[in-house]
């Protein structure tokens, strides 16, 4: 699949640099080496991918969204992280399996997938061959198109739908179009995992899981943001509602976002969601604004 990065038109913005030859588009990176900041085992995802041994998450340098407000902004503006051969990638991921997680959790992936799928070929193949559900955590400005050609590698996708407003996407994550994106993906990412399935032991096994962080003062877009995906989706996905934005700095452009969330708001979100009738709800309880959420990366 390396040939996509040729002419790079893997999500929306569709930048058509020749990144095999080292130019660079949005997300700030070249196809190849692939560049890591944290291979390494992850407690504090939904309990659903954690479970009890930990989600084996490999977080990508570079970013097709890079929100103002990213928590992990060490890494997703194009800095830091180890570079990686596509075979050393596939090594990564065996070796996590080695270690005992429950899965292979790709954090970031876009923008690399053509060299995720050729790893993920080679560890499949290989004498210890991986054998563990792939997640694809991604923050939801997919192509439907580049979604259909990851059937076969990804069991569960893990992606992130952020906002209904188009003004806000634009004015947060320069991301035009952006809920029309992450639902026309969705429904893509229905077609390839199907409807959600899990274990014995309470773990993902394959499905879609969609999670929304409220924000400051943006609850109203929040409602819309689930009052949307129901009527499309319905109980066919698992839903996470995140309460832990973390403002990382005074944003002078932005000074909604330079305060914690309201438990209230947070709450009313919430509950709009139950009501609508969706049934599998992730949801935080207080504690989670704190900047020891963010792991230790490779910068």
């Amino acid at each position: 699949m390396l040939e996509l990065f040729k002419d790079c038109k893997i999500c929306p913005r569709k930048c058509g640099v020749d990144r095999l030859s080292g130019q660079i588009g949005y997300c700030k990176m070249p196809a190849l080496p692939v560049m890591i900041a944290r291979v390494a085992p992850h407690m504090w995802e939904e309990p659903c991918i954690s479970g009890s041994k930990g989600s084996g998450t490999v977080f990508f340098t570079g970013c097709n969204m890079q929100c103002v407000f990213c928590q992990n902004e060490a890494i997703s503006r194009g800095r830091g992280g180890r570079s990686y051969t596509v075979e050393e990638l596939a090594k990564a991921f065996l070796k996590l399996q080695s270690s005992g997680v429950h899965n292979i959790n790709l954090v970031t992936p876009t923008h690399y997938m053509p060299a995720i799928c050729d790893a993920l070929d080679i560890a499949r193949s290989a004498p210890s061959q991986l054998t563990i559900p792939v997640v694809y955590n991604c923050g939801g400005y997919e192509l439907p198109e580049i979604i259909s050609l990851l059937r076969g590698y990804v069991d569960i996708f893990m992606p992130d739908v952020k906002y209904f407003s188009d003004s806000l996407s634009v004015k947060y994550s320069k991301a035009a179009g952006y809920f029309r994106y992450a639902a026309d993906s969705l429904e893509m990412m229905l077609s390839v995992a199907g409807r959600p399935v899990f274990g014995k032991d309470g773990l993902m096994k394959k499905g879609v899981l969609v999670r929304h962080l409220v924000l400051p003062t943006r609850a109203e877009d929040s409602k819309k943001v689930l009052k949307n995906l129901w009527r499309r989706f319905g109980n066919d996905i698992v839903l996470s509602v995140m309460n832990q934005y973390t403002p990382m700095k005074h944003f002078e452009d932005y000074p909604e976002l330079s305060i914690p969330l309201a438990k209230s708001s947070y709450e009313k979100v919430l509950d709009f969601a139950y009501s609508l009738g969706f049934e599998n709800i992730y949801s935080q309880e207080g504690g989670t604004v704190s900047e020891s959420f963010i792991p230790p990366f490779e910068v």
